[in-house]
C-alpha cells in the first residue's frame, strides 16, 4: 500500500501544484475587474452568473456556442441568467424584443434565429413591426407580441436590466457579471476561451466565500 502511495504521490502532488497554479494565473485587476459597488442580483441563493449580451454582437455570437456548454456543465448552486445590452439606440429594439418573448414563454422558441438573423446574417430588423413578423415566422403570436413589446412590464424590466448594465460600468459585449460583484470580458481574460476559466475561478471562490 506504501509502495502504491509512493508511486501515485508525485501525481497528486502534480495536481495539486497545477490547481494552485491555474488559480494563481488570475488576477484581480488584470483577467478580471471587482466592482467598485456591486449591483443587484435576481437570486436568492447560490451564485448568480450573467452574461450580458447584444443579438447583433459577432463576438456573443462566436461566445454562445461557449457558454452555453458551460452553463450545461456547471454547478447545480449556479444560476445563470441572460441581460440584453442596449448599449446604443439601435440595440434597444432587440433587447426590448427579448424581454417580450420572455414573457410570453417564447424565448427559447426564437433566441437561436434572432442571433442567426442579426449577427450571422446582419438582416435590418430594427423596429418592433419587422421584429413582430420575423418572430411570427416561428409560432409567435404576432399582435401578441407587439403588445408586450410596448407593455409596462417590459419597459420596467427593460430599465432595471440597463441600470444594472450601467452600474456595472459594462461598455460591450459579451460581459460576464458573477455575482453581482466581478466583471470578466474576453479582452480582460486573453480569449473566450479563458473566460470561461476566469468563470470556474470567480463561481467557486464565490460559493466558498458562502459557505
Amino acid at each position: 500500500m506504501f509502495r502504491s502511495f509512493r508511486a501515485a504521490f508525485p501525481l497528486i502532488l502534480a495536481l495539486f501544484v497545477s490547481g494552485l497554479a491555474s488559480a494563481a494565473e488570475w488576477k484581480e485587476g488584470t483577467h478580471y475587474e471587482r466592482l467598485d459597488t456591486p449591483v443587484p442580483t435576481n437570486s436568492q441563493s447560490g451564485v448568480e452568473v450573467a452574461e450580458v449580451f447584444w443579438y447583433g454582437c459577432p463576438h456573443c455570437y462566436n461566445f454562445k456556442p461557449l457558454i452555453e456548454n458551460w452553463e450545461a456543465n456547471a454547478p447545480e448552486y449556479v444560476n445563470f441568467v441572460k441581460i440584453p445590452a442596449a448599449l446604443g439606440r439601435s440595440w434597444e429594439p432587440h433587447a426590448y424584443a427579448f424581454y417580450a418573448l420572455q414573457a410570453m414563454g417564447e424565448l427559447d422558441k426564437v433566441h437561436d434565429a434572432l442571433f442567426d438573423a442579426l449577427a450571422g446574417e446582419r438582416r435590418p430588423l430594427n423596429t418592433p413591426e419587422a421584429l413582430a413578423d420575423f418572430v411570427a415566422g416561428y409560432g409567435v403570436d404576432r399582435d401578441e407580441f407587439l403588445a408586450n413589446y410596448k407593455s409596462f412590464g417590459v419597459n420596467a424590466l427593460m430599465q432595471k436590466a440597463q441600470a444594472k448594465i450601467r452600474g456595472a460600468r459594462v461598455t460591450g459585449t459579451p460581459t460576464m457579471l458573477i455575482n453581482g460583484k466581478y466583471r470578466v470580458t474576453a479582452s480582460m481574460a486573453g480569449s473566450h476561451e479563458a473566460v470561461l476559466e476566469v468563470l470556474d475561478y470567480l463561481v467557486a471562490k464565490e460559493h466558498d466565500n458562502a459557505e
